[in-house]
């Protein structure tokens, strides 16, 4: 937690270099934007212009979700590229590191989890939309050439999350981790990876995606990652007692030929939507036992219990039918 000297010490260097940018123009607060789960991020104006500022906390290493400088990195690599990102305008490298980034109107809504009004034709066109940038960004030139991530570490990372997960929380999950390793996959030329691309973190104006946010987990590694993860939002049934049915949404599979746009579905894919489906059940767990042992209050995390015990069945139920 940030102290209001660390605050107020953060908003100095930040209204230092934006006054740079916007000489004799008046500086705003910093205000904390709700809902980060990452870092801390804040929102600033300079006259009449919004930014967004993400730091790295106090006391923290700037490692893993808090790693806001390579946050940036990845943001000024797209910058001019077919996948629409925030512009970064200032970065500040000492620690704790900051940078600056446009704010970008816009909504960030995913059809099937969240309370909405959106007509359910332009979730069915944003998801379709959404399909073709995910493809732009996996042939999008990576800015780092660190060794790309497999399935095999892949799936070692979402492991050790599942077993930290109550084991009453998990039941038959032990069982899917074993057929998950029993049967890796090749690796295919790696790409460019969000980590948790979907609708919930696109900004779109109309049918227009105006930003794709959130690239606190970005990675170099197997494209069929980020491709399973976003088909996994296209159908409520996915999520008993959190999901919300809406009409005429692509199913999985229209999704999947939007994003191959011609080419062969990639070889082995029910194993990553296997993956996905037990990724999802571990992040569950995970944010139901922090509520649990009071480290996040939030009552809402007692709805989860079905849907991960839905993902790791549904897990275990791709793998027994490959051949």
């Amino acid at each position: 937690m940030s102290t209001t000297t660390e605050v107020a010490e953060l908003a100095r260097r930040v209204r230092e270099q934006l006054a740079e940018r916007h000489p004799g123009a008046p500086l705003g607060d910093l205000r904390t934007l709700p809902g980060g789960h990452s870092g801390l991020t804040y929102s600033i104006t300079a006259g009449p212009v919004s930014y967004v500022v993400k730091a790295v906390p106090p006391g923290r290493r700037p490692i893993g979700r808090d790693d806001v400088l390579r946050q940036a990195r990845i943001l000024r690599a797209l910058d001019g590229s077919p996948v629409p990102v925030p512009g970064v305008v200032a970065v500040d490298e000492t620690q704790p590191a900051w940078f600056a980034m446009e704010f970008v109107d816009g909504e960030a809504i995913e059809p099937v989890l969240d309370e909405h009004r959106l007509d359910p034709g332009r979730c069915r066109s944003r998801m379709l939309v959404l399909a073709d940038v995910l493809r732009d960004l996996h042939a999008t030139k990576s800015p780092e050439t660190a060794e790309p991530l497999d399935p095999a570490g892949e799936l070692d990372r979402w492991s050790r999350t599942v077993r930290a997960v109550p084991p009453e929380l998990r039941s038959g999950a032990e069982d899917v981790l074993a057929a998950l390793a029993a049967h890796l996959p090749e690796p295919v030329a790696p790409t460019l990876t969000h980590g948790d691309f979907r609708l919930g973190n696109a900004l779109f104006e109309g049918d227009r995606p105006a930003a794709v946010v959130d690239w606190e987990i970005w990675g170099y590694g197997d494209p069929r990652i980020d491709l399973a993860w976003f088909l996994l939002f296209a159908d409520h049934r996915n999520f008993p007692r959190l999901g919300r049915a809406v009409p005429g949404l692509p199913t999985e599979e229209e999704l999947l030929t939007a994003y191959l746009d011609g080419h062969p579905e990639p070889p082995a894919f029910d194993w990553f939507r296997a993956l996905a489906r037990t990724k999802m059940a571990a992040i569950m767990g995970h944010n139901l036992r922090r509520h649990r042992e009071g480290r996040h209050h939030d009552p809402d995390q007692e709805r989860l219990p079905p849907t991960i015990a839905a993902m790791i069945r549904a897990a275990h139920d791709l793998l027994a039918r490959r051949p």
